[in-house]
């Protein structure tokens, strides 16, 4: 019979992306989480061998009933959000309530992941939480294998995010001395890795273990290398002795988008040396560490696939991709990209929708304010890039690779999706999108998408700058695409907020 796991804490960060490597692997998967809707929101929600189940580890009695059944258990569980205003007792009260859970319904092992840092007498108190939570475990007759670790590297992961945000954000940093505080960080793939092995290697129950990444590095040396890889340019940092953890916390709340309740507790275990007293696990589960610089860039590798709305979640995805960020990951996570999405339905077929689309550009202009293109095209010219160009190769065809004025020519399915790249000088990267979706026999709808991803604090402020021109330009065009069509508008164009999700088209 194949063994059941219990993965308690899977709407979060890890525990969502250890589910599909455990049913890649071929166990029986229970999903527990404080709400079904979190869980059901992810890729693996209705893969034939996971059961969700909502348990709130407050909660002695749903505890044990997601635990009952289960081999064994990964505790993947902490009390950093909102809902909690002293965290500590909530993790030790969660942490009581595993140990009698477990021992009541027969849990042969505990599988939990900790934090760096136990040595140091001066933990944060997350850190300190952290550590307890372990001893904690480890109390009960069910026997426990800890992992330790520090920053996670991969959409998603709260400090990831925070650093994410300020270096993107700020071309200059007033920082406190944590900036040269030394760390280990390890990628999200490396410990999901590691979590799935301790369970097919008897000889971890009851250990504890380090584990990081291949390199020891400080906060600014992981700034450097992020700028680097996000092509943002360089970052001055300046550390000064009199930002408490406290102040840098609400400095971290200002700049990003991601929680106070989160980055205050995160903020404050940053002045830690977080790096692996022993590397014993390297021996026992043997895997490529990744360096911070390949980590970054494997999840920076998602906004191209953004930019161009590829549906990119499902499990094979998940798989494939664990640094991205997916649907059920908070709404901060992955980065910021800006959308005007707008939708006209029309009683028409997509072929004749088509034709004005394979027009588009060059004599026969964008159908609207054509001087206002041209101006842009202009101001292109003089900052250095390619300008205006002349039309495009063919009039009446559209190729992939090719050009039409300032776009580039990036994806065609006829009758269906035309895809335009900028290629014009931007602080950061834009695409104009356009697909048409049948209704029925006599109705379709034309969407019309431009996307863009900022680059830094600049691509921001230029994005806001133009969107009263945007509210314009692309208002007046997708209703003179419209008439070039000649058929009965259904109804007028409108903006679409939720009903086409991001990654989502198909």
């Amino acid at each position: 019979m194949r063994e059941r796991v219990l993965v308690l804490g899977a709407s979060g960060y890890v525990g969502a992306r250890l589910v599909p490597f455990l049913i890649e692997d071929g166990y029986l998967v229970r999903s527990a989480g404080r709400t079904k809707g979190n869980m059901q929101k992810r890729p693996w929600s209705n893969h034939e061998s996971v059961d969700i189940c909502e348990a709130d580890a407050l909660d002695r009695e749903t505890l044990k009933k997601s635990c009952e059944g289960c081999r064994y258990a990964y505790y993947l569980v902490h009390s950093m959000d909102p809902d909690q205003k002293n965290f500590t007792d909530t993790d030790r009260q969660a942490a009581l309530n595993m140990v009698w859970a477990a021992e009541q319904s027969g849990v042969e092992r505990i599988i939990y992941l900790g934090g760096l840092g136990g040595q140091s007498p001066h933990l944060s108190k997350h850190l300190k939480s952290r550590e307890e939570v372990g001893n904690i475990l480890e109390s009960g007759s069910v026997p426990v294998t800890i992992l330790r670790a520090a920053m996670i590297i991969g959409s998603g992961s709260a400090s990831f995010e925070i650093l994410r945000y300020l270096v993107e954000r700020l071309s200059i940093m007033v920082t406190p001395k944590w900036v040269h505080t030394q760390c280990q960080p390890i990628a999200i793939r490396n410990v999901i890795t590691y979590l799935v092995g301790c369970l097919k290697k008897p000889e971890t129950t009851g250990e504890t273990y380090d584990v990081g990444g291949a390199e020891i590095l400080t906060y600014r040396d992981l700034m450097d290398i992020y700028a680097d890889e996000a092509q943002l340019g360089k970052r001055f940092v300046i550390s000064v002795p009199v930002l408490t953890p406290k102040l840098s916390s609400y400095w971290i709340h200002l700049v990003t988008p991601v929680p106070a309740s989160l980055g205050r507790p995160l903020a404050e275990g940053l002045s830690n040396k977080v790096i692996c007293e022993e590397n014993r696990i390297r021996e026992i589960i043997p895997q490529d560490l990744l360096d911070c610089r390949e980590a970054v860039s494997l999840a920076l590798d998602q906004s191209q696939h953004n930019l161009i709305g590829e549906n990119h979640n499902d499990m094979s995805t998940m798989l494939k991709h664990v640094e991205w960020s997916f649907n059920g990951d908070p709404k901060w996570a992955g980065g910021k990209i800006f959308e005007d999405h707008r939708a006209v339905v029309l009683e028409s077929t997509p072929d004749r929708i088509w034709e004005p689309l394979l027009r588009i550009g060059g004599k026969n202009g964008w159908y609207y304010a054509n001087w206002l293109w041209k101006l842009r095209g202009l101001l292109d010219l003089i900052v250095g890039g390619v300008g205006l160009r002349p039309g495009r190769t063919d009039p009446n065809k559209l190729t992939p690779g090719d050009y039409i004025d300032f776009w580039n020519i990036y994806l065609v399915e006829p009758n269906k999706r035309l895809l335009l790249k900028a290629e014009m000088k931007l602080p950061g990267s834009a695409i104009l999108d356009f697909y048409i979706s049948q209704i029925d026999n006599n109705h379709s709808e034309l969407h019309q998408i431009a996307r863009f991803i900022p680059s830094g604090l600049v691509g921001i402020i230029y994005w806001y700058s133009v969107k009263p021109l945007h509210n314009i330009i692309f208002s007046g065009m997708l209703k003179r695409i419209a008439d070039q069509v000649g058929e009965r508008v259904i109804s007028e164009p409108r903006r679409v907020t939720n009903d086409l999700p991001l990654n989502n088209i198909k």
